[in-house]
């Protein structure tokens, strides 16, 4: 199959699926262990879509200074930072990585 159909219906399962959430009971989606459910899968697809874009570059593995940006943004949420520091500090490790180098 082409691009396009694998992309069509990938389309039409997104909206099946939102659709069964406007079917579902309200006394469902008030249950607290849904609540922890789709909290934790939110975590999840963030963490995975962080990975994605520091390694993947196409369809390659490619290790260059955004992993030395996402470990020095790791390393300041670790020492509990505030955001804005955190986005800093991985900013600023790109930007010395990439002076050094390390592309």
């Amino acid at each position: 199959m082409s691009l396009w159909v694998w992309l069509l219906l990938s389309c039409l399962f997104a909206y099946a699926w939102k659709l069964v959430g406007y079917l579902l009971p309200d006394s469902l989606l008030q249950n607290p262990r849904m609540s922890r459910m789709a909290g934790t899968m939110t975590i999840g697809l963030l963490a995975s879509l962080t990975i994605v874009n520091t390694l993947a570059s196409g369809q390659a593995l490619v290790l260059d200074a955004r992993l030395g940006a996402l470990a020095a943004a790791a390393a300041a949420l670790f020492l509990r930072a505030p955001f804005l520091v955190v986005v800093l500090a991985g900013a600023g490790a790109a930007a010395l990585l990439r002076l050094a180098g390390w592309n």
